[in-house]
């Protein structure tokens, strides 16, 4: 009856089942947990009649070209430079810490005298991480790292993932970014925008094909039985011969066979007010206050006119699979550990040749969307597409 399987239909699935359905002319099954597509980044209505994203602010930035050229078959797009505030030492300034944070924090003349020193050490419209600029020999940019640590990534990054940076792995604290420019962009990418009727109608269009079946609202393991012993699959009681796409939890696939791994979730608090704006851009970050970690108003991001305006505060909390509302597994917890935990599961999937593991929680890695559309088409390419020529 089906070709191929797809567990999963956010960004990595809806990209397979779309190349397999218009370019091998296959038939296949997706079956989705949820009672919607777009996996996190499904947008709705509210009851007001907002456009929000259900699951926290996602913005499509890119620089790569055939990824915004294949999505661009089943969109329009909303031209949209997200653009992000701080709220440090009461003041609203711009994240990433860039040049005019610098100037918008500290007195005239110590700001151009680190202006100067940037400049001079790193060259202009340059991302320098903290590590780097930590490494530096100058007294004044050390001072300037510790002060970006200590006032936008500290706290912050504690809320986020419940522990202090240093239990993190190293390579975050490298990310953050002093940015010697003026450009207060979140994103420099080239491609920046929203889907023009938003992500739900762009997944709908993409999965518009007769070849194409949608289960949602179904654990795949109601309708799949897998024997790893005997490497074989049945569909609905009868054995399987095509492909297993799996986007889900890696661990969970494998029945937690080398214990759990580890993730972050989030609890989302909605609010709809009557008026036009609640704040002056997309997002406002709060390192250093509250509980939540950000704002977002998501009328910046879609441009739609409405008397009313929506907003959702970011509560970050631990993730539990057994726990309804914090059962959704947002982030891998990047420590040497977990990324071991992982790779057993890994090497245990390579068994399967049916077996296809792709995406953020089969491949326990934080994809942006752009990243999950380029590995999905990558995969199609490599695994699907190339093993059919065969």
């Amino acid at each position: 009856m089906f070709d191929y399987i797809i567990v999963g239909a956010g960004y990595s699935g809806a990209v397979m089942a779309e190349r397999i359905a218009n370019e091998l002319n296959k038939k296949v099954l997706i079956i989705e947990k949820r009672r919607h597509i777009g996996g996190n980044a499904y947008d709705r209505y509210d009851e007001a009649g907002v456009l929000i994203h259900q699951y926290g602010p996602h913005i499509f930035h890119t620089r790569v070209k055939y990824v915004w050229d294949y999505l661009s078959q089943f969109t329009e797009w909303q031209l949209y430079h997200h653009h992000v505030l701080g709220s440090i030492d009461g003041r609203k300034v711009p994240i990433p810490f860039n040049l005019n944070t610098l100037h918008a924090l500290l007195p005239g003349e110590l700001a151009g005298k680190l202006e100067s020193k940037l400049v001079q050490t790193f060259g202009y419209n340059v991302k320098v991480p903290i590590l780097k600029l930590r490494e530096t020999d100058d007294d004044d940019l050390k001072w300037l790292a510790e002060y970006v640590y200590e006032k936008v990534f500290l706290n912050y990054t504690s809320k986020q993932w419940g522990m202090k940076p240093e239990e993190l792995d190293p390579m975050v604290t490298g990310r953050v970014p002093v940015y010697v420019s003026r450009d207060d962009r979140y994103f420099q990418d080239a491609y920046q925008g929203m889907p023009l009727k938003g992500y739900t109608a762009m997944f709908e269009k993409m999965l518009d094909h007769p070849n194409i079946k949608v289960m949602l609202n179904t654990d795949y393991k109601e309708v799949i039985s897998t024997d790893w012993h005997s490497k074989s699959v049945r569909l609905f009681g009868v054995p399987f011969e095509g492909k297993l796409i799996f986007t889900g939890k890696i661990d969970e696939l494998f029945d937690y066979e080398y214990g759990e791994l580890p993730y972050r979730s989030l609890r989302f608090q909605f609010e709809t007010l009557h008026q036009d704006r609640f704040q002056d851009v997309g997002t406002v970050n709060y390192p250093n206050e509250y509980d939540f970690t950000r704002i977002t108003e998501f009328k910046h991001l879609t441009g739609q006119k409405h008397e009313y305006t929506s907003i959702v505060r970011e509560y970050p909390q631990e993730y539990l699979k057994d726990v309804e509302g914090k059962n959704i597994p947002y982030y891998p917890i990047p420590r040497p550990e977990n990324q071991e935990r992982y790779e057993k599961y890994r090497d245990k999937a390579k068994q399967f040749d049916q077996l296809v593991l792709l995406g953020r929680l089969a491949e326990y890695k934080y994809y942006d969307m752009d990243a999950c559309v380029a590995r999905a088409l990558r995969l199609f390419d490599e695994k699907i597409k190339g093993g059919a020529n065969e």
